[in-house]
């Protein structure tokens, strides 16, 4: 049985944040579900604002001493924290720090486990939903502690760049565990799309092919050993597992948050004489050729969620929606990147800009392998008649040696 509609957007939609823009639609039984609109949407008009379901932050990024709210993924560093640890420069003062808006004092930790939190709201949220499962005491640094085991096999078989975590599936199994209504959050997360092939299309999630047979079953007796239930015991069967593993990965939107990039935008709100506007372009400038010497792309703290109204969006190479999280928390915010009509399918692009640049077999291989459809947006079809070959981005990053026993991508 379905969620109903209402008890989605109830869920998920912020109070009073243009729910009524949108409405889920079934279109067919290969596309499934979209997102269409029920009045005319302007261009750079917010369409909704979205929490996810659950959220979690990347094993690696966390590793990496990226210091994020374990519940909402805020960025726990100040801007000047954020900014020293990235450019290597310790002594490092950033002007205007005013403009920052983390605030340490409000910060918490779990007393058991010691996990930290941006506010006692999200400890509160992250006890009553799922940590009570997950909280492991005086073993959050014991590596035999099964939960631990999980994430380091996880992290042994997913290196940078992460696009998801194990410990989204762990999260779905603590929800589960600890909620009273377990059948309606089981609902819930069966509204995701969860296939692991597309028979019509002889199409397979390039993860779950025989190469990767034997991580999927170590994984999978890990997280069998740290979270078995009986209540979702089909979780936990092979197939089961497969497709749970296929959910997060076709459905877990990724999540950036930054205490320096909102300072970054702050700044450059401020109305400024001339030359100081140049003096902190000119500083701002300096810091990220720093960071970029120092750290490189890896800028920010990075998760992902499952977002139920979000990924009811179906793709498209020329989308008319983006999304965005400008709040530095796991809000989803929707935006219209062209006029949309009353009527009109919402369609954000499941690939990146430099993705939507490469030629359309490229394009096509990317979707085909990671979300297992074949594109057939306006764009595709226009380049229908295009020779099937590589583009020249793609063909490099084959030739610098991408291998095909790791899952660098789910």
């Amino acid at each position: 049985m379905a969620a109903p509609q209402d008890d989605m957007f109830s869920l998920c939609v912020e109070p009073g944040k243009v729910s009524s823009a949108v409405e889920v639609r079934f279109i067919d039984n290969i596309k499934g579900k979209g997102l269409f609109a029920k009045r005319a949407i302007r261009k750079g008009d917010t369409i909704l604002i979205e929490r996810p379901l659950i959220s979690s932050q990347f094993l690696w990024n966390a590793l990496y001493k990226y210091k994020a709210c374990e519940y909402c993924l805020r960025s726990l560093e100040t801007a000047e924290e954020n900014a020293r640890r990235l450019s290597g420069v310790p002594g490092l003062s950033l002007p205007h720090p005013e403009l920052c808006r983390v605030r340490s004092e409000l910060h918490q930790a779990c007393p058991q486990c010691q996990v930290k939190y941006c506010s006692a709201e999200c400890r509160k949220a992250a006890q009553e939903q799922y940590h009570r499962i997950l909280c492991l005491g005086s073993s959050q640094e014991d590596p035999d502690h099964p939960i631990n085991k999980l994430q380091d096999a996880w992290r042994s078989v997913h290196y940078p760049p992460e696009t998801s975590s194990i410990m989204l599936m762990a999260k779905m199994v603590a929800v589960v565990k600890q909620a009273q209504e377990k059948g309606r959050w089981q609902r819930l997360f069966s509204q995701f799309c969860s296939r692991s092939a597309n028979e019509e299309e002889e199409i397979a999630h390039k993860l779950l092919g025989e190469e990767f047979q034997g991580q999927l079953t170590l994984l999978r007796s890990l997280f069998k050993t740290a979270l078995y239930d009986d209540h979702l015991n089909q979780w936990f069967t092979p197939e089961g597992f497969r497709s749970l593993f296929s959910l997060v990965g076709t459905n877990g939107q990724g999540i950036g948050t930054s205490s320096l990039s909102q300072w970054v935008h702050a700044c450059d709100a401020l109305e400024l004489p001339g030359h100081q506007r140049e003096q902190l372009d000119t500083f701002i400038d300096q810091l990220y050729k720093d960071i970029e010497k120092e750290t490189g792309d890896f800028l920010n703290c990075e998760g992902s969620g499952l977002f139920l109204l979000q990924s009811s969006c179906n793709h498209s190479c020329i989308p008319n929606a983006e999304v965005t999280f400008p709040d530095n928390n796991f809000l989803l915010h929707l935006n219209a990147l062209s006029d949309i009509s009353a009527g009109e399918e919402v369609c954000i692009s499941y690939l990146d800009c430099c993705q939507r640049d490469r030629s359309r077999h490229s394009r096509h291989k990317i979707l085909r392998e990671n979300y297992l459809f074949v594109c057939s947006c306006a764009k595709c079809v226009s380049q229908m008649d295009e020779a099937d070959v590589t583009s020249d981005e793609e063909d490099e990053g084959e030739a610098e040696g991408e291998t095909e026993d790791e899952m660098t991508d789910v």
